[in-house]
């Protein structure tokens, strides 16, 4: 529209420069997005595992370690850039009950990395400084994350405020074991010089082991009855219950790998050794949880999406589902596979293999979904 006659003309707008992609990338991240590090990582060592260190499935592994290397610096990339810009937004998610403890994935994800560097690539140095920055993250992130949300005057009720994502907290603990235990296991392997740096890192590891089951046993109850007494809606049922599977395997897998980072050794922890009917009493149990939970997790699954039609669109929470599913192969294998921790039946030895190629299948479909949504994201920026 014209000014009217003799009216000063209107000064033009100042254009505001569209956001880059990075930055528009790192306004947006989901504190959950360090999953998909998880995800690739367990997956990458349940193909290990299965492979035996040979094979296609061992190439594909070493792959999967080198692209996961590309997606945590990434992932670092996006969340520095959003502390530097848009640091508002990193505050209102810290306060968040839903979405605070997604940052926990950032602990497992520097830990199974870390467990793919020590394992597929023997790069102990690299596990070494993974496990360092897991643990100082592991520590800022528990205590901050814990007391902002104690702290806080408005809080959600109980039924808006739980859900499965809260176990990454003990997913988080446990991922700092397992690897601790593992570097135990290779300091203590190379003899008399490792021994020192093996019983300290036991005990740590034995530490966070039984507070990350205690932590479980605190936050499983109110999810649990949440889940029973409390209406559920579909949009409920997101992909991170799943964690409620997954905090089970990885501490199964924790309590395996001190096991057999003391067996058939006089090596190493003599608190361990004094603690092992207890310790394989209680990775048992917590291995019988997490198979407890599959079945459980399936029928919602298919309550959800079949009974009561809710769509299955890509959603970077589906990654906390993948890593369960590889977890329980990784923890299966460690457990109770050819030179496990614990005698099995054998007919449970199929229970790895068909993990392994479940959450391979499952890791493909959520990559796919992350890439389709990228492209197709950015056709419509365009």
């Amino acid at each position: 529209m014209s000014a009217p006659p003799g009216a000063a003309a209107p000064l033009p707008q100042p254009t505001q420069p569209p956001m880059s992609i990075l930055d528009r990338a790192a306004a947006t991240l989901h504190p959950s997005y360090f999953s998909l590090v998880m995800a690739t990582g367990i997956v990458s060592l349940a193909a290990w595992i299965e492979s035996g260190g040979n094979g296609v499935l061992a190439a594909l592994a070493r792959g999967m370690f080198w692209l996961n290397l590309v997606f945590f610096a990434a992932l670092w990339v996006l969340a520095l850039a959003r502390l530097a810009r848009h640091h508002p937004r990193l505050v209102a998610d810290f306060s968040d009950h839903n979405k605070s403890v997604g940052f926990f994935t950032m602990v497992p994800g520097a830990c199974v990395l870390g467990t793919q560097a020590l394992l597929i690539q023997g790069m102990t140095g690299l596990a070494w400084g993974l496990w360092i920055v897991g643990t100082v993250l592991w520590a800022v992130l528990t205590y901050t994350i814990f007391t902002v949300l104690t702290v806080k005057s408005v809080k959600p009720t109980l039924a808006d405020g739980i859900s499965g994502g809260w176990l990454l907290s003990v997913v988080a603990t446990q991922a700092v074991a397992v690897l601790a235990g593992q570097l135990a296991g290779a300091a203590g392997a190379e003899g008399i010089e490792g021994h020192g740096h093996s019983e300290g890192l036991l005990f740590i590891a034995l530490v966070m082991w039984l507070g990350g089951a205690m932590l479980y046993v605190w936050i499983i109850a109110l999810i649990f009855y949440r889940y029973t007494f409390f209406p559920f809606k579909p949009s409920d049922l997101a992909p991170p219950y799943w964690i409620n599977m997954g905090a089970m395997a990885i501490s199964t897998l924790a309590g395996a790998t001190l096991l057999l980072a003391v067996k058939d050794r006089d090596a190493g922890s003599a608190l361990v050794r004094d603690l092992l009917p207890f310790i394989k009493g209680a990775t048992l149990l917590f291995w019988a949880t997490a198979t407890w939970w599959i079945p459980m997790l399936l029928i919602l699954g298919v309550w959800r999406h079949i009974v009561k039609r809710f769509p299955l669109r890509y959603d970077p929470l589906y990654f906390g589902a993948v890593f369960p599913l590889g977890m329980y192969s990784v923890a299966t294998a460690r457990m109770g596979g050819e030179g496990g921790a614990i005698d099995l039946p054998p007919f449970l030895s199929v229970l790895p293999s068909v993990f392994c190629y479940v959450s391979l299948a499952a890791w493909a479909l959520a990559v796919a979904g992350m890439g389709y949504t990228v492209v197709v994201g950015a056709r419509v920026r365009k």
